[in-house]
């Protein structure tokens, strides 16, 4: 195995261990998502390049399925309405590409997530100003703490890292995270239901 191979791997290690005290953060997350997405509410998530990837494997674990069967949840990817965006970008400017959509798809206690590695993405800060405006909770997913994008979201989770590819990885386990605590929680009152039907047997 080459040193530069080694060197990556020890990075996300590394990188892993320093995000463990936030994961109980990324499961409160998921929590809360199964609230708002069983209660009617929708999760808007947007991103750029590659983290438009990890918001967009969200939506299509929650609206299709992560591990459990279940009912599908609404989640839009604001990055794939290409028509939209498009027309926004071409009319608005690009710095309005995100912050639009939020206001035409975003209700009061909808959910708006916003990856980013750098956490400067004028796109995403415009969109995370949206997000308060209409009154939806917004999350960051970024890069080292502080940011400007972080201090624009009601709750933000930093990945402690230097290297882009590194902090897009951990990324990808917090989807995990959301995704496990999501399905978790809806499958609860089924197994208390479950356990009343058949007695505690």
């Amino acid at each position: 195995m080459s040193t530069a191979a080694v060197e990556h791997v020890e990075r996300l290690r590394r990188a892993l261990d320093d995000f463990s005290p936030q994961v109980p953060v990324a499961a409160g997350w998921g929590r809360h998502l199964a609230r708002v997405l069983t209660g009617g509410g929708r999760l808007l998530v947007a991103g750029n390049g590659g983290s438009a990837a990890h918001a967009q494997h969200l939506t299509g674990e929650l609206v299709g399925r992560y591990r459990d069967d279940r009912r599908p949840l609404s989640a839009l990817a604001l990055h794939a309405e290409t028509t939209s965006l498009t027309a926004i970008v071409n009319d608005y400017g690009a710095d309005e590409a995100f912050a639009r959509q939020v206001r035409a798809h975003g209700r009061a206690g909808d959910v708006l997530l916003l990856v980013s590695t750098s956490g400067r993405s004028t796109n995403l800060l415009r969109a995370a100003e949206a997000g308060r405006e209409t009154e939806l909770t917004v999350w960051g997913l970024t890069g080292p703490l502080p940011n400007p994008l972080a201090a624009r979201c009601g709750a933000a989770i930093g990945v402690p890292a230097d290297s882009t590819a590194t902090i897009q990885e951990v990324h990808q386990v917090v989807v995990h995270l959301v995704c496990d605590a999501v399905d978790a929680t809806l499958a609860a009152p089924r197994r208390r239901h479950i356990h009343l039907v058949h007695g505690g047997h």
